[in-house]
């Protein structure tokens, strides 16, 4: 009922374009209307166009987004994206996530960590033909071609050492692109708030609205002296990007056009009911149980240990970000019975797909076959991984893996074990040491074994490393020798290994490393299974996307692939929305709602010095003094428009828009309609969760920071001058 209001609500007021849609930069000029409507005058060719501002301004962190700000390689994202590096540079002498870091001089500038990477994204090629030529119809052998294809493209791809490419399938295996990414390997940190600004709220306002979070933060690109990405070292210069953003300091207003360009992770939106069935019914709980269990114990164990507290800080963080998602997709499901709505559309597919017989009436019959297969699978091997999930055994097994990839040619390599991979493994093992500690490492992994040996899906060579199912107090005495004997707690030792052939691991009497090699048979049994299974979807899925693009063609429904990691452009309006409690949110929160929700207890504890500067309505240049356009002008656009809007008078902190945005949209710049950076994108409210899984546009609404809050905290809060005045700030 509730959801059925909101969308009559909207039908009333007139806004008859859904703002949905990932799309790749090609496709900008197919919506050049689209894009037009919502008041975004950048031209659709430009933003297609990755050689030239702005979109070769947008950098992926290989987790999250971040954007060049000016021509000394500055770089924007969120706080909660710079995390790591934060963490990275944190003792209990210079708690940085406690007390914030500027670095006032570029000697100040610290690495970021060694496993921190920019990826710029200078092409993207379909590469479709050569990745699906002459394919086996033998499953397995299938899904090696593609791969082996893929290897191929990689390699030519990479021919200079300072790219990084890779080949990503899109609608399903439909269509394959190659992607091409300048990879920076010197990454500093520059700027980062205290986490009682950047994570204002904390778990209790993940996902809420309304938000009064400053997630923001800054790093620098470093390069050799001849421009050339390359390792960390002191006698590297500031990376000259080709463009950086314009930054716009008086932001945006309601009702306008806006647009965000980024890496968003994955979404599920052309997936079977059967699979969001799954996923609500066994995944997602089983998920969340695990998540909460080692958040409680992260949580117990860092109370009394400041250094665990530390160490796992970016983890925590990360567990409780997608606990709340995973809560929140599971209430969603709920609210907006999301499994009707898509077996209705399922249904709709089915009719249409009896009226165009020349198409196969069994598409959906054939792929539900091999979905069946693969929950039971995805079931089966669950426990049996999480069962290996300690950092030690993780290591162990990686490099015990690479040995044996290492007696075939490189060509022939898993990917992730061939050459180009090395430094990328050698950065991992060293990273172990930030965020390890021996007591939380063997307590985790406890609670997974017990997990595994109370579960049917046993796997024998498992069973007799842990001497079949021993009593807990026996198995904990077991990981207390283990730990006690294994070297590769010490990182010279761990990185030894690298080099190492394979019968060195095989003759080895570290425990860890034996258990790696005793259990190597198993995991490439589970892995050939999959590879399997991968190629029997290799079929199915492509021949179901073809006719599901036809199917929304012929509805007139936008067409975009899911998400999967690689450049998107999503576009919409700053809007508010009618809320799950009946409640309207306006668009923009202001500063005096830090104020009204601190407490001085942890998630609500400002800082003082941003407390006085608001107390003393210190706001400077950034003062706002209405959000909303005149209202006659704008009527029934917005959600709003039946109540003329008080004087707003502060600074924005954060604001909403439609905007379609998903993980690994964090960080991404927010553009008004002229291109010009005027926020961070780091949220979705709580009842746009899902969608991952189906876009409504009634309540779909991602949450930014406002980039007028930003300037306000460098210039009132933290004297930040030396970074402002690197910015290029426009005015309207």
């Amino acid at each position: 009922m509730r959801i059925a209001f909101v969308a009559a609500t909207v039908l009333t007021c007139g806004i008859a374009t859904a703002d949905e849609g990932q799309w790749q930069p090609y496709q900008m000029p197919s919506i050049a209307n689209k894009l037009s409507e919502r008041g975004i005058n950048i031209p659709a060719e430009q933003l297609a166009d990755l050689t030239r501002y702005p979109m070769n301004a947008v950098v992926g962190l290989g987790y999250c987004t971040a954007s060049f700000v000016s021509p000394q390689g500055l770089v924007v994202t969120n706080h909660h994206c710079a995390y790591k590096a934060i963490q990275f540079n944190t003792t209990q002498e210079h708690n940085y996530l406690a007390e914030g870091f500027l670095a006032r001089t570029r000697e100040q500038e610290p690495s970021a960590g060694p496993n921190e990477r920019l990826y710029i994204t200078e092409e993207v090629t379909d590469v479709t033909a050569a990745v699906t030529q002459d394919l086996s119809q033998d499953h397995l052998r299938r899904y090696e071609q593609i791969q082996t294809h893929s290897k191929a493209l990689i390699k030519a791809c990479e021919a200079d050492e300072n790219y990084r490419c890779t080949v990503r399938s899109f609608h399903h295996g439909l269509e394959y692109y190659l992607i091409k990414q300048l990879m920076i390997r010197d990454v500093r940190l520059v700027y980062a708030p205290p986490e009682s600004v950047g994570g204002y709220g904390g778990d209790i306002d993940n996902y809420e609205y309304p938000r009064h979070s400053g997630d923001f933060a800054f790093l620098r690109a470093y390069v050799g002296k001849d421009g050339k990405p390359a390792a960390f070292s002191h006698e590297n210069i500031p990376y000259q990007p080709k463009s950086y953003l314009k930054v716009n300091a008086d932001g945006v207003k309601a009702g306008d056009g806006v647009f965000v360009a980024g890496y968003p992770g994955t979404t599920s939106r052309y997936n079977l009911t059967s699979e969001l069935k799954f996923a609500s019914t066994w995944l997602y709980p089983t998920q969340a149980k695990r998540y909460q269990l080692q958040i409680d114990t992260i949580e117990g164990m860092g109370q009394n240990d400041a250094d665990i507290a530390i160490k796992y800080a970016g983890t925590i963080a990360s567990m409780a970000n997608r606990m709340k998602k995973l809560n929140g997709l599971l209430a969603g499901f709920k609210a907006t019975d999301i499994v009707a709505i898509k077996q209705g559309r399922e249904n709709d597919f089915l009719a249409w797909l009896k009226q165009n017989p020349t198409l196969n009436q069994q598409l959906i019959a054939e792929l539900e076959l091999l979905l069946a297969e693969q929950q039971q699978q995805t079931q089966q091997h669950y426990y049996f991984t999480n069962a290996q999930s300690s950092t030690l055994l993780t290591a162990a097994t990686t490099l015990y893996r690479l040995a044996k990839e290492r007696q075939k040619p490189d060509a022939e390599r898993e990917m992730g074990y061939q050459e180009r991979d090395i430094a990328l493994l050698s950065a991992r093992l060293k990273r172990i040491d930030s965020s390890f500690a021996v007591s939380v490492d063997k307590t985790l992994w406890l609670q997974d074994l017990h997990a595994y040996l109370d579960q049917a899906n046993r796997v024998a060579a498992l069973d007799t490393a842990l001497g079949g199912t021993p009593k807990a107090h026996e198995l904990e005495a077991t990981l207390d020798g283990w730990y006690s004997l294994t070297t590769l707690t010490v990182q010279a030792k761990r990185l030894a290994w690298l080099n190492a052939d394979a019968s060195a691991f095989e003759s080895s009497t570290d425990p860890f490393i034996r258990l790696a090699v005793a259990l190597y048979d198993s995991n490439m049994a589970q892995e050939k299974a999959e590879k399997t299974l991968e190629g029997k979807l290799s079929i199915a899925r492509p021949a179901y996307m073809a006719a599901i693009i036809e199917y929304y063609k012929a509805n007139q429904w936008p067409v975009y692939p899911d998400a999967n990691g690689t450049l998107r452009i999503s576009y919409g309006i700053v809007d508010g929305y009618q809320s799950r409690d009946a409640l309207y949110k306006q668009p923009f929160t202001r500063l005096d709602g830090i104020v009204a929700k601190h407490t001085g207890v942890e998630p609500y504890n400002a800082p003082q010095k941003l407390l006085n500067a608001i107390q003393a309505q210190r706001f400077g240049e950034h003062n706002v003094a209405a959000v909303y356009q005149d209202p006659r002008s704008w009527l029934c656009k917005l959600l709003s428009c039946q109540a003329k809007p008080e004087a707003f008078n502060s600074v924005p902190v954060n604001f909403l828009s439609s905007v379609d945005t998903t993980g690994g949209n964090s960080g991404s710049p927010m553009f008004n309609g002229n291109g010009e950076l005027v926020g961070l994108n780091f949220d979705s409210t709580y009842e746009a969760i899902t969608k991952d899984w189906f876009f409504n546009p009634t309540i779909t609404r991602a949450i930014h920071v406002d980039i007028r809050y930003i300037l306000w905290m460098m210039a009132e809060v933290d004297h930040a001058d030396n970074l402002i005045q690197e910015l290029e700030l426009v005015r309207n």
